[in-house]
């Protein structure tokens, strides 16, 4: 029996690079804005994100802003392996995105369900940019 996919592959692929973005920048902790950044490149959220009047690059790089002035880096110790912890809100937020998708009755977390999921993250800083950006959850056809 084959285990059935939650996550889809545009998903999946999203979450490694948040991992990996944070990673190769020596952060701590993975953050709600590392992911939002990681899906912000891909062309279904951009359409969506657009769709609502969104200044992509401005919004893109208010993140990026944020993320490098607030996120606590770790210093490398030479031949030890660094390990990115999520923090709650990022672990909600995929939790959130699981729940709806499973209540539905789809079949996998696509990366505009996490989209959507970053609004009930309330204080985080990456739905307070979404939505300084004109973004709300209606506009993500949810």
């Amino acid at each position: 029996m084959r285990a059935q996919r939650v996550l889809s592959k545009e998903c999946e692929s999203c979450l490694n690079q948040a991992f990996h973005q944070a990673r190769s920048a020596h952060h701590e902790f993975l953050t709600v804005e590392h992911l939002l950044l990681a899906i912000l490149e891909v062309p279904r959220v951009r359409e969506v994100l657009a769709g609502c009047g969104a200044d992509l690059d401005q919004l893109g790089a208010d993140v990026r802003q944020h993320v490098a002035a607030n996120t606590l880096l770790r210093v490398p110790v030479p031949g030890e392996e660094h390990f990115v912890q999520p923090l709650p809100g990022f672990q909600r937020v995929l939790q959130r995105a699981v729940f709806h998708v499973k209540n539905s009755g789809e079949r996998e977390v696509g990366v505009v369900d996490v989209l959507v999921a970053i609004f009930s993250e309330e204080h985080s800083h990456a739905a307070f940019l979404l939505a300084g950006a004109g973004v709300t959850i209606r506009d993500c056809g949810h």
